[in-house]
């Protein structure tokens, strides 16, 4: 797998990144972990409701992924995994789970206890939610992925319903640990933490 950190961009630029790791992947390519950054931009599932959207100027992109609408932004580590889900069995619910395991994990290295909540996607803790999923797939290759809040500033979520639910709570690894946590600092463990909870969870065939 590789593993790419690709900085700060803009949500069309690695959009159109991850619909050319798509085909390469498809074609045999090598599966591919995106580690970034976004400039401030909300998204929106491709059957989410517009209505979540609370303030009337915010313009949403909407994509090809599951899920509703969320915000993303300097200070929010967004991966997208570009995998051969044919290979690793087929099957969009455990590669869910995998994602939200991964998030939990990644979360109790900087001494922030995760967990899931029965019936929603994602991850939370006692203060709110502090890790999105949403995934899209082509042909059994996933595209999308995750974002998981470092840094303080969750103001941006407030004017949106969260993931399509009402009132949801947002929060972070800074404001959890009450001291800064940078996105360079998770993206160091994300990539191996990754790609060593993946072939234990989802191994190739």
């Amino acid at each position: 797998m590789v593993v790419r950190d690709v900085g700060c961009i803009e949500y069309r630029e690695a959009l159109a990144l991850q619909e050319s790791l798509v085909l390469e992947v498809r074609n045999g390519g090598a599966e591919t972990l995106l580690l970034l950054e976004h400039h401030p931009v909300y998204t929106i599932g491709a059957g989410g409701d517009s209505g979540n959207l609370l303030d009337p100027a915010i313009e949403a992109h909407r994509v090809n992924r599951g899920g509703d609408v969320t915000y993303h932004g300097p200070g929010q580590l967004v991966g997208y995994p570009i995998l051969d889900l044919g290979r690793r069995g087929r099957d969009l619910h455990r590669y869910l789970r995998f994602l939200e395991q991964f998030l939990v994990e990644l979360c109790g290295s900087f001494g922030v206890a995760g967990f899931t909540v029965p019936g929603k996607t994602g991850v939370w803790t006692s203060r709110g939610k502090i890790a999105a999923i949403g995934v899209g797939v082509r042909q059994w290759v996933s595209m999308h992925g995750f974002s998981l809040n470092a840094a303080a500033d969750v103001s941006p979520f407030g004017s949106i319903n969260p993931c399509g639910m009402p009132e949801c709570r947002i929060t972070s690894l800074t404001l959890e640990r009450r001291q800064d946590i940078t996105v360079q600092e998770v993206k160091a463990l994300a990539g191996e933490r990754f790609e060593a909870l993946l072939e234990s969870s989802l191994p190739r065939s």
